[in-house]
């Protein structure tokens, strides 16, 4: 979880303005990257933060853990998203195959060993973000908000079980199909890359490359330290005798990477500063009701 969250609770117990107008900051910073991630259009990611925000400050002083905040935040934010009315001109909306997803045959003989510069590390000097909010928003919707749930804003499966209502094992598949999906977004855009994909095209797999392939659906449960330790035993094995696997591995580790260390955007600064004065002025409105209804009774 974003450690923004649990400051948010501490600054609004101080109870005092100046505190109070940082912690709505911080939420503000907050929603709107996230929308951003997963409306991928700014004036959506601008009205999504506003209208959370105004939702929000009636119920802030409600809140007593940073969990309970944060669903609640990513539950509205992305059911404002979802309503949204314009749509990623990029997203497919079938499901990922794990097997489209997978290098293509003699491709994996070709990945560059981990001294190298991959595609997804001369990306990020390259394009400081751009290549990978690409590549995010070219995801289908249900398989991007995991992914950006879990590898951008930082959540365990279990609240992004709570905010998308999805079982844990459906949210395990998609994320790790959704990082897949990324990773070959970001390979593509190496030349080396190119070449060999359509050198390899007709290529039959070999028996070697089969048994790589088997091992790809627990990639990202071995990365999260989510595999069964048998499992986790025998991956490992296979890795101590297969490069190219070491290779891939490495790759998809760098491209999960690049989406947990990927810069957030920040809202426009004056819109944000005069919905901080509407949040603030609301803000005290709820809390002198609030105080004269405890009177009351």
């Amino acid at each position: 979880m974003r450690a923004d969250i649990e400051q948010v609770l501490e600054l609004i117990q101080r109870k005092d303005p100046a505190s109070l107008e940082e912690a709505l900051a911080l939420l503000q910073s907050t929603v709107f990257s996230f929308s951003m991630r997963v409306c991928g259009q700014r004036q959506d990611a601008e009205d999504t933060m506003q209208e959370v925000l105004l939702k929000s400050v009636p119920n802030l002083a409600k809140f007593d853990s940073p969990k309970a905040l944060a669903v609640w935040l990513y539950k509205v934010a992305k059911n404002r998203c979802l309503m949204s009315r314009r749509r990623s001109k990029f997203a497919p909306t079938e499901a990922l195959s794990l097997e489209d997803l997978m290098p293509r045959a003699g491709e994996l003989e070709n990945l560059p060993a981990d001294k190298e510069v991959t595609p997804e590390t001369s990306l990020m000097r390259r394009e400081n973000g751009k290549r990978l909010r690409e590549a995010v928003q070219k995801l289908p919707p249900d398989y991007r908000l995991v992914l950006v749930l879990h590898d951008m804003e930082e959540l365990s499966d279990e609240n992004i079980a709570e905010i998308t209502g999805l079982r844990m094992g459906t949210i395990r598949v998609r994320l790790h199909r959704a990082r897949l999906f990324v990773r070959k977004q970001l390979a593509r855009q190496g030349h080396a890359v190119r070449r060999e994909a359509a050198t390899a095209a007709a290529a039959p797999a070999k028996p070697r490359e089969r048994r790589c392939k088997q091992m790809f659906a627990e990639l990202s449960d071995y990365l999260d330290d989510e595999l069964d330790d048998s499992l986790c035993e025998e991956l490992e094995k296979h890795m101590d005798g297969c490069e190219p696997c070491k290779a891939f591995l490495s790759s998809l580790e760098k491209s999960i990477q690049l989406c947990r260390t990927a810069p957030t955007e920040p809202p426009d600064s004056h819109r944000a500063a005069r919905l901080r004065r509407e949040l603030l002025a609301e803000y005290q409105r709820t809390m002198t009701r609030v105080v004269r209804e405890s009177v009351r009774t």
